[in-house]
């Protein structure tokens, strides 16, 4: 009889078999193994004379610099379509009719120890749903997932002492007790030194002085108090790495920057790799140099930042200072526009925040210099701006399926 377990779906692995011999004669077994993969480790009982038991645990050795690696993973979703009306209701109790919704479809990647990545895509594209994966929380229902040598569902309790997460306004602080009282819990949580724990105050003080909430209740703190208070008591314990989902969401500039400043910090001093999602462009900007876009559960872009900027590189947004601009100018312009070029997609004239028009063209298919020409000649412009398309613009096309 034997017991063992194997890893066939972690790359490299040789996938190998025990058996066993009798000799009725002289009472003895024998085990017969093929060769062990790398950090494959076995123990072998002895149950009785005529039985062996093999028990094979392996360890994951991560390649090269790899904290993440990811690989075909996927998780499907089974979900009944119900039918409407009460006699719907009980129709549905006998009803098989499932659909199968396709949350992360294939999906492979990695990331280095001390990146910070930007995991964006529009609402339901699966990005909650990987990192729920990645945290563990969640089991993929094929491929692997392996963070830091750790299989994430299996390995949980182990796993997520090494992690941080930071879920958007869900505080994992206590509500009614003051900040520092829910260090002193987290810190006997995670089993923190004394030296940790007080090194790790220490820099959030120095960044920005956090002490100056260490007494007040939870619950009486702002919304970017709770946010800082919330992201130091990720950190608190020195993880190796970090998820924050919508980190910034709802806070006003100046708590933006002290996030974004203690993001950059932490990951400076401590090499730690951090895992941001998010849907202001302001972070990717000042926060990530690699970005990953998902959507309907594929991943359609993975790489740097500036890359991602450059996909849309024929692209530029011409800016007009128009006299006496109002809508109906505005309107009858995006009309007169169309008409002149037949461009393979709708020219949209819009009016930005200081009163300039705004045309984005793709020189590739319309020169800029014709359009140009056209409103010159047609109203009376004061002043002209040609530029690169911005990063906001460049993910809203790719929301828009311009990637695919």
């Amino acid at each position: 009889m034997y017991a063992y377990s194997y890893a066939p779906h972690i790359k490299n692995t040789i996938v190998y078999n025990a058996f066993q011999e009798k000799n009725p004669g002289k009472q003895k077994s024998r085990h017969i193994l093929k060769k062990f993969p790398a950090g494959l480790h076995s123990k072998i009982y002895k149950k009785s004379l005529h039985s062996i038991h093999v028990i094979v645990y392996y360890t994951i050795i991560m390649e090269n610099n790899k904290i993440i690696e990811v690989n075909n993973l996927k998780r499907y979703f089974k979900i009944l379509k119900r039918q409407e009306g009460l006699w719907g209701a009980v129709k549905d109790l006998f009803s098989r009719n499932y659909q199968t919704i396709k949350a992360v479809d294939d999906i492979s990647f990695s990331v280095e120890k001390g990146e910070i990545v930007g995991f964006i895509g529009p609402n339901g594209a699966g990005k909650s749903t990987t990192i729920k994966m990645l945290t563990g929380v969640l089991k993929e229902t094929a491929g692997t997932v392996v963070v830091d040598s750790y299989i994430p569902f299996r390995d949980r309790k182990k796993y997520v002492a090494n992690i941080g997460v930071v879920l958007g306004q869900r505080s994992q602080l206590w509500w009614n007790i003051p900040v520092i009282e829910s260090f002193k819990v987290l810190k006997d949580i995670y089993r923190i030194t004394d030296a940790v724990y007080n090194r790790s105050l220490k820099l959030f003080n120095d960044l920005v002085d956090l002490k100056q909430y260490y007494h007040i209740p939870v619950r009486k703190l702002s919304l970017g108090q709770k946010t800082l208070c919330n992201i130091a008591s990720a950190f608190l314990h020195s993880p190796k790495l970090i998820f924050l989902d919508e980190p910034t969401i709802g806070l006003d500039v100046s708590i933006k920057k002290n996030v974004r400043k203690i993001i950059r910090t932490l990951n400076k001093e401590l090499d730690t790799t951090i895992i941001v999602t998010t849907h202001d462009v302001g972070d990717i900007e000042n926060l990530c140099k690699r970005l990953i876009l998902i959507d309907k559960g594929k991943i359609i872009f993975d790489g740097l930042t500036s890359h991602f900027n450059q996909t849309f590189g024929a692209y530029r947004t011409l800016r007009l200072d128009i006299e006496h601009i109002n809508d109906g100018i505005l309107s009858a312009m995006e009309e007169q526009v169309n008409n002149q070029f037949r461009y393979k997609e709708r020219i949209a004239v819009k009016l930005d925040k200081n009163g300039w028009v705004k045309l984005t063209i793709d020189q590739d298919e319309l020169p800029l210099l014709d359009v140009l020409n056209f409103a010159t000649k047609t109203y009376r412009v004061k002043d002209v701006k040609i530029e690169e398309i911005s990063l906001e613009d460049v993910i809203i096309r790719a929301y828009e399926g311009a990637l695919e």
